[in-house]
Protein backbone atom coordinates (compact mmCIF):
# COMPACT_ATOMS: atom_id res chain seq x y z
CA UNK A 1 0.00 0.00 0.00
CA UNK A 2 1.28 3.19 -1.11
CA UNK A 3 1.28 5.25 2.65
CA UNK A 4 4.06 5.88 4.99
CA UNK A 5 4.66 6.89 8.07
CA UNK A 6 7.49 9.80 8.35
CA UNK A 7 9.03 10.87 10.89
CA UNK A 8 9.04 15.07 11.23
CA UNK A 9 12.19 16.53 12.59
CA UNK A 10 11.78 17.72 16.25
CA UNK A 11 13.74 20.51 17.95
CA UNK A 12 13.73 19.69 21.92
CA UNK A 13 14.09 22.88 24.29
CA UNK A 14 12.92 22.79 27.56
CA UNK A 15 10.52 25.96 26.57
CA UNK A 16 8.28 23.61 24.35
CA UNK A 17 9.31 21.49 21.13
CA UNK A 18 9.24 22.79 17.64
CA UNK A 19 9.01 20.67 14.56
CA UNK A 20 9.34 21.94 11.02
CA UNK A 21 8.23 20.42 7.54
CA UNK A 22 10.76 21.57 4.72
CA UNK A 23 11.48 20.61 1.07
CA UNK A 24 13.63 17.17 2.73
CA UNK A 25 10.43 15.77 5.16
CA UNK A 26 8.40 15.48 1.66
CA UNK A 27 8.44 13.37 -1.44
CA UNK A 28 6.62 16.56 -3.36
CA UNK A 29 6.60 20.14 -3.69
CA UNK A 30 4.00 22.09 -1.01
CA UNK A 31 1.00 23.59 -2.78
CA UNK A 32 -1.92 23.61 -0.53
CA UNK A 33 -2.12 23.58 3.49
CA UNK A 34 -4.93 23.21 5.24
CA UNK A 35 -6.92 22.10 8.53
CA UNK A 36 -9.82 19.98 10.34
CA UNK A 37 -10.73 21.15 13.85
CA UNK A 38 -14.21 21.24 15.78
CA UNK A 39 -14.87 17.38 14.25
CA UNK A 40 -18.51 16.65 16.16
CA UNK A 41 -18.23 13.72 17.69
CA UNK A 42 -19.04 10.65 15.58
CA UNK A 43 -18.60 12.48 12.40
CA UNK A 44 -16.49 11.39 9.59
CA UNK A 45 -14.12 13.20 7.67
CA UNK A 46 -12.62 12.33 4.11
CA UNK A 47 -14.37 9.53 1.88
CA UNK A 48 -12.75 10.00 -1.13
CA UNK A 49 -9.34 9.01 -3.14
CA UNK A 50 -7.13 11.54 -5.61
CA UNK A 51 -5.98 10.70 -9.24
CA UNK A 52 -2.80 12.62 -9.12
CA UNK A 53 -3.25 14.41 -5.50
CA UNK A 54 -0.63 13.11 -2.85
CA UNK A 55 -1.45 14.73 0.94
CA UNK A 56 0.59 14.16 4.65
CA UNK A 57 -1.76 14.23 7.70
CA UNK A 58 -0.82 15.65 10.83
CA UNK A 59 -2.32 15.41 14.20
CA UNK A 60 -1.61 18.43 15.88
CA UNK A 61 -3.27 18.17 18.45
CA UNK A 62 -5.51 15.46 19.74
CA UNK A 63 -5.68 11.40 17.78
CA UNK A 64 -7.98 10.42 15.00
CA UNK A 65 -8.08 7.09 12.67
CA UNK A 66 -7.63 7.65 9.34
CA UNK A 67 -8.38 4.27 7.82
CA UNK A 68 -7.00 3.54 4.22
CA UNK A 69 -7.83 1.57 1.35
CA UNK A 70 -5.94 0.75 -1.59
CA UNK A 71 -8.86 -1.71 -3.43
CA UNK A 72 -7.57 -4.32 -2.15
CA UNK A 73 -6.47 -4.32 1.43
CA UNK A 74 -8.05 -2.05 4.35
CA UNK A 75 -6.11 -0.67 7.23
CA UNK A 76 -6.36 1.53 10.28
CA UNK A 77 -3.68 3.63 11.43
CA UNK A 78 -4.27 6.29 14.49
CA UNK A 79 -2.49 9.41 14.33
CA UNK A 80 -1.93 10.86 17.47
CA UNK A 81 2.01 12.69 17.50
CA UNK A 82 2.63 16.29 15.86
CA UNK A 83 6.12 14.87 15.15
CA UNK A 84 4.72 12.56 12.89
CA UNK A 85 1.85 12.19 9.57
CA UNK A 86 0.56 9.91 7.41
CA UNK A 87 1.78 10.25 4.03
CA UNK A 88 -0.87 8.90 1.28
CA UNK A 89 0.18 9.06 -1.99
CA UNK A 90 -2.78 8.97 -4.89
CA UNK A 91 -5.15 5.90 -5.19
CA UNK A 92 -5.25 5.34 -1.87
CA UNK A 93 -8.74 5.87 -0.51
CA UNK A 94 -9.37 7.72 2.93
CA UNK A 95 -11.60 7.83 5.24
CA UNK A 96 -10.66 10.48 8.55
CA UNK A 97 -12.72 9.11 11.69
CA UNK A 98 -12.66 8.80 16.15
CA UNK A 99 -11.69 12.73 16.18
CA UNK A 100 -10.58 13.16 19.86
CA UNK A 101 -12.18 16.29 21.59
CA UNK A 102 -10.16 18.96 20.82
CA UNK A 103 -8.27 17.49 17.89
CA UNK A 104 -6.67 19.22 14.89
CA UNK A 105 -5.82 17.42 11.47
CA UNK A 106 -3.42 19.14 9.29
CA UNK A 107 -3.30 18.27 5.68
CA UNK A 108 -0.46 19.18 3.46
CA UNK A 109 -1.08 18.42 0.01
CA UNK A 110 0.96 18.69 -3.10
CA UNK A 111 -0.96 20.40 -5.14
CA UNK A 112 -4.14 22.97 -5.14
CA UNK A 113 -8.08 22.08 -5.39
CA UNK A 114 -9.31 20.48 -8.33
CA UNK A 115 -12.60 18.71 -7.79
CA UNK A 116 -11.46 16.78 -10.63
CA UNK A 117 -8.91 15.19 -8.83
CA UNK A 118 -11.09 13.61 -6.19
CA UNK A 119 -12.71 10.31 -7.00
CA UNK A 120 -15.88 10.31 -4.49
CA UNK A 121 -17.67 7.30 -5.11
CA UNK A 122 -16.33 4.30 -3.38
CA UNK A 123 -17.79 1.71 -5.92
CA UNK A 124 -16.27 3.86 -8.81
CA UNK A 125 -12.64 4.11 -6.63
CA UNK A 126 -12.77 0.17 -6.58
CA UNK A 127 -13.48 -0.19 -10.48
CA UNK A 128 -10.30 2.39 -10.98
CA UNK A 129 -8.18 0.78 -8.44
CA UNK A 130 -8.87 -3.17 -10.05
CA UNK A 131 -7.51 -1.96 -13.07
Amino acid sequence: MKINIIKIPKIEDPRGNLSVIEKEVLPFEIKRVYYLYDVPAGAERGGHSHKEQQEFLIALSGSFDVIINDGKVEKSVTLNKPFEGLLITNGIWRELKNFSSGAVCLVVASDVFSEADYIRDFNEFLAISSK
